[in-house]
């Protein structure tokens, strides 16, 4: 059987493509599993919208994306959302795992748009969009359930999982 890919955030890869030009490394045992199984698609959305590292932080305020100085990056986020779908569409890709708090990937929280670090629940746009096409999304804190998602889907056991 084929493995199912997995769009994942390329920052929880390691690659430096945050808006500050830092990565957030997700160390998950799970996450190792699957890219020596092939199964990770690394996509940054942020990047595929035409924006650069760094970039202007940028929070959701209302239904658009804005950065401190009030800048509108909706069209950026949106371009990278429709990409993200795209690349998850190709590969096959039923299920995503995505940075947590990101106005485009955020799946549990996004920051609340007052730029002061405060959160509130929420999605970012890429997360929006790949779950009205039917994905998954989870966070780099739901690796486990992701992970349960794709046995469940695979119709695998536990042992013959992780073999």
């Amino acid at each position: 059987m084929n493995a199912a890919p997995v769009l994942v955030s390329a920052c929880l890869l390691g690659e430096k493509v945050r808006y500050d030009g830092r990565d957030a490394r997700a160390e998950n045992p799970i996450l190792a599993r699957w890219l020596a199984q092939g199964r990770v698609v690394a996509f940054c959305p942020e990047l595929a919208g035409g924006l650069g590292v760094p970039r202007p932080a940028a929070e959701i305020q209302g239904l658009a994306v804005l950065d401190r100085a009030g800048n509108d990056l909706t069209p950026a986020f949106r371009r990278g959302a429709q990409a993200a779908l795209d690349a998850a569409r190709r590969a096959g890709a039923r299920v995503a795992v995505l940075k947590d708090g990101s106005p485009s990937c955020g799946s549990r929280s996004v920051y609340d748009g007052s730029f002061s670090g405060t959160r509130r629940a929420g999605e970012g746009l890429t997360t929006a969009l790949l779950r009205e096409a039917g994905l998954a999304v989870f966070s780099e804190c739901e690796i486990e359930q992701a992970d349960a998602w794709l046995m469940d889907l695979e119709g695998q056991t536990e042992d013959e999982w992780t073999e």
